[in-house]
């Protein structure tokens, strides 16, 4: 896989303390993406399932993660990697949030044997590209355009309670290349 950043806790980007991910690789590009740094896949940031998961470990021993936040990027444009990654991931939480800028009926037309196993194990899925004209800080989505698709029936409440309760907020990261501002931007944020 091709990753640029592991977070935690990533508090912004679902219920719970989360790890997030965010993987690199893009064709998208749309107009006011708040990670145009994440188009293009660099060789640095490859990284195998194993390696992923020896940091997931590391990370779970000293905190419990609530789940996950997988975003880029475009997740889906790795979907053999996603699909092979979900399930040691769901050794530690089965709230596997993943954003796509496929809606989900694209990435359903696919008839993809990977595409469709990450749809199967992730929990939800926020679909549809982001359009910064449509920016309205609706929770969890860059804009209004964008729909959150509970995949997980037996996450049903837990995210019906905190799409009930939250609000959108930022959280900045201080990491070794600087500070990483994380969460729903408005309108025009260039990180």
């Amino acid at each position: 896989m091709n990753i640029a950043r592991i977070l935690y806790p990533v508090k912004v980007l679902g219920p719970g303390n989360r790890i997030g991910i965010w993987v690199c690789g893009c064709r998208r590009g749309c107009k006011g993406c708040s990670n145009p740094e994440l188009w293009d896949r660099k060789p640095e940031y490859e990284a195998t399932i194993d390696e992923v998961m020896e940091l997931m470990g590391r990370i779970a021993q000293q905190h419990p993660a609530d789940g996950f936040t997988i975003s880029g990027g475009e997740p889906m444009d790795q979907a053999l990697a996603l699909a092979q990654l979900l399930p040691h991931l769901k050794a530690y939480s089965n709230d596997i949030l993943i954003y796509s800028g496929y809606r989900i009926e694209e990435l359903r037309e696919r008839k993809n044997a990977a595409t469709d196993e990450v749809l199967s194990q992730a929990a939800v899925l926020i679909d549809g590209e982001y359009r910064e004209e449509e920016n309205a800080d609706v929770l969890l989505r860059g804009s209004a355009n964008q729909r959150i698709h509970i995949l997980n029936p037996d996450l049903t409440e837990k995210y019906r309670e905190y799409l009930a309760a939250a609000h959108n907020q930022i959280q900045n990261f201080t990491t070794s290349n600087g500070v990483v501002s994380v969460g729903i931007h408005r309108s025009g944020f260039n990180g």
